[in-house]
């Protein structure tokens, strides 16, 4: 310790490597950090995109969930000769998120690109599970009317201009109506 700081304080030019070191070291770390919020930045982005579209499928539902005669006690079902049949609403969650996000679709993937042509992202493997609460159910604590959704999201990560293996991440996302009476 007692040598770095005698490095330090000499006028001698003797310190120069040593500033240049932990110059460059400074700027590696800020680089990686920098890199570590871009890609938390693209995937809580993609993240709120998906959720804004699987709460656009349950809206799409709405009519189904609170139809006014079953007095809106139970999933999503319509009445059919003399009978409630389930009566669910996918939509088109896919082209929800791409004009949400501006990806276009190409050979199965949905990708985001920069305006040179450079990859951003893409995304791909959409599942949707729309669970329809119980019908008639008095109890007013049972399963609720809920849409969970998963997707695959790719990012290339670049690091010192070099290309190094993508993030891949899962991304899981939950909405739904719980009656209020």
């Amino acid at each position: 310790m007692k040598k770095i700081k005698q490095l330090l304080t000499d006028k001698c030019g003797s310190s120069f490597p040593l500033i240049v070191a932990v110059t460059l070291a400074l700027t590696l770390i800020f680089s990686g950090i920098s890199e570590y919020f871009r890609l938390m930045i693209i995937a809580q982005g993609v993240r709120d995109a998906i959720q804004d579209a699987v709460i656009s499928a349950v809206n799409d539902n709405y009519d189904d969930v609170y139809h006014s005669v079953r007095e809106g006690y139970s999933g999503a079902y319509q009445p059919m000769a003399g009978d409630f049949e389930e009566s669910l609403d996918y939509g088109d969650i896919y082209e929800q998120i791409d004009s949400i996000l501006g990806l276009s679709s190409r050979g199965g993937y949905h990708e985001k690109r920069t305006t040179e042509g450079k990859l951003e992202f893409k995304i791909w493997n959409l599942e949707v599970d729309i669970y329809n609460a119980p019908f008639a159910s008095g109890d007013r604590s049972a399963e609720r009317f809920k849409v969970d959704s998963t997707i695959m999201l790719e990012v290339p990560v670049s690091f010192r201009t070099k290309l190094l293996p993508p993030m891949q991440i899962r991304i899981k996302t939950s909405a739904g109506y719980t009656p209020k009476f």
